[in-house]
Order: structure tokens, then C-alpha cells, then sequence
């Protein structure tokens, strides 16, 4: 009975050593940190998703003055404030604010007629043309009016849903920060110094471009999903890819393994969601409404459609935010390294989770 008592306990020894090799405290840090995020993913796309109601959707009016004042008052009064209406002089106007995306649809009313006319630019975004005309034919129902819709701006053919700006972006988005990741594996996770880190962005700036010539041909020629502005495109691709690089860069110089949940939670659980590639920040919860325009993939999707769309307007915010992003990666990867460089070697010590290097030897 001893016997068979001790051999007992040596198997049970011996599986819970084999256990805790194999799944070290790091190793279920780590997994920790992959269940937040995947649990952060549902929960963004989820909360930004699941009910859109439409909130001060920017509207432009055109009216006679003696109906102006009393149309503007009643559409702005309308029961959870759907709209934000703007009167303008006239019709000329109010195309050109359409057009210059300073407004999600017009409305022209015309009283010497039962009907009156709702124009939209559905490349902007079919879910806000939508969504703007639904409130305005609902409006003219208790006036006993007609709305007919005119679409000045249709999405091309290859664009039907108008989502081909979002998901290119979306690509280029997650290519930029796994590039950086699959650097930072290929050097066995070593420890970043400034040669290392300034090497990497370095290797950042032609995959960025050969990716943002990539994206270009498959949503041009390949698939014609977004046909003209190849170049622009292009140019705009690389500075998508290489801000996401750069950022992944700095975040896994900073951080280590923990930087790339970083830069998945920054670009893809916040970034996706917020950026009005599915709703437009009218048609989304206040929290993801405010931060979508500020991260790369809102940015980088407003430009890649206004540029195919609408000849470049609004974009110069867009791309400064883009531009920030991508500086602000690239000072604080090297910042990082150079702090290390100051503080002297790491001490020696068994090797980290992840690297292919053995253990250190003390001298």
C-alpha cells in the first residue's frame, strides 16, 4: 500500500511540474491579456453596433424666408433630437455643403408643390443617407408631404454598400502592426536597442509602400471597387501602413509582448468600430463617436473616401491625424531606446517568454 501510495504521489509530482512548465505565470498573463481583448472586441463592436439611433445628423435646408424659421424650429425639435438642421440661402448652397461633406443630406422644400426634394452624396455613407432620409420622410408624413430622394454621389458599382473605403483601410490598418510584430519576432524578441529600433522603422517605410501599391491595384484594377486616384491611393496606403508600423513599433519597444495588445486594442477593438466606415459618429453611442475621427483607421477611411468620392474635401484634418500618429510612433520608439542605451545593458537573466535564445549564463 505504501508503495503504490508513493508512486502515486511521484505521478501527481510529476504532472504538476509538467503543467507548470508548460504554462508558466507569464504564459497565463499573457492569456489573460488575449481573453480582455477578444472579451473587448465583442463588447466595442457590439456597443457601437447594436442600435443605432441617428443624433443631430447634419442636415442643410432650403426654404423660402416666410417658412424658414418655423421649418428649421420644427425638424430641430423633432423627439431625441435626430437632427442638427442648418438653413442656407439657396439650393447652389446647399449642393455645394453636401458635396464639401459639411452635411449629410439637403432638404428642399417647396411649398407651390405636395412633394419636396431630399438630396444625398451615398458615397459619403449609405447608412447616414439612409438614415437622414428616414427622418425627413417621417417628418413630411405629419405634414402630409412626399419626399423624393435624388442621389447626387452614388457609391460606384464595385462599392455598392459603400464599404470598400473601410475595409481597405481596415487592411492596411492590420498589415502595418503586424509587420511590426513579425519584426520584433524575427529578431527573437531581443531587447530593442536604438540600432534595433531605428532599423525597424526603417523596414516599415518600403513594406508600407509596397502596401498601399497593393491596396491600390485590388481595390482598382483587380476588383474596381474604388476606381481614379490610384496614386492618391497609393500615398495615402503608405502613410496608413507606416503610422500602424510605427505605432506597433513603439508600443512593443515600450512594452514588450503587452505593446501588441496595445496597438490591437488602439487600431482594431477602438479604432474599427468608432471610425464611420459601417455608421457614420451621427448613428453611433457618444463614446464611439468621439474617439473615431481622432484614431488612424477613422482617419484613414474619411480620407480614402473623400478622396475617391469627393475630390479631397475634408480631408486635411484626417491626415494630420494620420501624420501625428505616424511622428508620435516613431519619437517614442526611438525615445524608448534611447533611455535604455543610457541605463546601461539589462542584467542577465534566464530568457524571456517567446525568445529563441537560451538561457543566459551568470559569469
Amino acid at each position: 500500500m505504501t508503495g503504490s501510495t508513493g508512486r502515486s504521489t511521484s505521478v501527481e509530482d510529476g504532472a504538476g511540474a509538467q503543467l507548470r512548465d508548460a504554462i508558466t505565470a507569464r504564459a497565463a498573463l499573457v492569456m489573460l491579456g488575449v481573453l480582455l481583448l477578444q472579451l473587448g472586441f465583442a463588447l466595442s463592436y457590439m456597443g457601437a453596433f447594436h442600435a443605432p439611433k441617428p443624433h443631430k445628423v447634419p442636415i442643410t435646408l432650403v426654404a423660402l424666408p416666410e417658412v424658414e424659421r418655423e421649418a428649421v424650429a420644427r425638424l430641430n425639435a423633432l423627439p431625441g433630437d435626430p437632427l442638427r438642421v442648418t438653413a442656407v440661402a439657396d439650393r447652389a448652397e446647399a449642393r455645394t455643403r453636401l458635396l464639401d461633406r459639411r452635411t449629410d443630406a439637403v432638404l428642399v422644400l417647396d411649398p407651390a408643390a405636395r412633394a419636396d426634394t431630399v438630396l444625398v452624396a451615398s458615397a459619403g455613407g449609405p447608412s447616414a443617407a439612409t438614415a437622414a432620409t428616414e427622418i425627413l420622410q417621417d417628418a413630411a408624413r405629419t405634414q402630409e408631404r412626399q419626399i423624393v430622394v435624388r442621389d447626387l454621389r452614388p457609391p460606384s458599382a464595385g462599392d455598392s454598400r459603400g464599404l470598400s473605403s473601410f475595409y481597405l483601410v481596415l487592411s492596411w490598418t492590420i498589415g502595418g502592426y503586424l509587420a511590426a510584430s513579425a519584426l520584433n519576432m524575427a529578431a527573437g524578441s531581443k531587447r530593442p536597442t536604438l540600432h534595433r529600433t531605428l532599423v525597424r522603422l526603417a523596414a516599415m517605410l518600403p513594406y508600407a509602400f509596397v502596401s498601399g501599391i497593393g491596396g491600390a491595384l485590388i481595390v482598382g484594377p483587380v476588383l474596381n471597387c474604388l476606381p481614379g486616384a490610384f496614386w492618391e491611393l497609393a500615398g495615402l496606403g503608405t502613410l496608413v501602413v507606416f503610422a500602424s508600423g510605427a505605432v506597433g513599433v513603439a508600443l512593443q519597444s515600450v512594452a514588450g509582448t503587452v505593446g501588441l495588445g496595445l496597438t490591437v486594442l488602439i487600431f482594431t477593438v477602438l479604432g474599427n468600430p468608432s471610425s464611420g466606415g459601417v455608421y457614420p459618429a451621427s448613428l453611433l453611442p457618444p463614446f464611439w463617436a468621439a474617439i473615431g475621427q481622432a484614431l488612424p483607421p477613422g482617419a484613414g477611411t474619411t480620407v480614402v473616401r473623400n478622396t475617391v468620392y469627393f475630390n479631397g474635401n475634408a480631408t486635411t484634418g484626417a491626415l494630420w491625424i494620420l501624420g501625428a500618429w505616424a511622428f508620435g510612433g516613431v519619437a517614442v520608439a526611438i525615445i524608448a531606446a534611447a533611455l535604455r542605451r543610457k541605463q546601461g545593458p539589462a542584467p542577465k537573466r534566464e530568457r524571456a517568454f517567446g525568445s529563441d535564445t537560451g538561457p543566459a549564463v551568470s559569469n
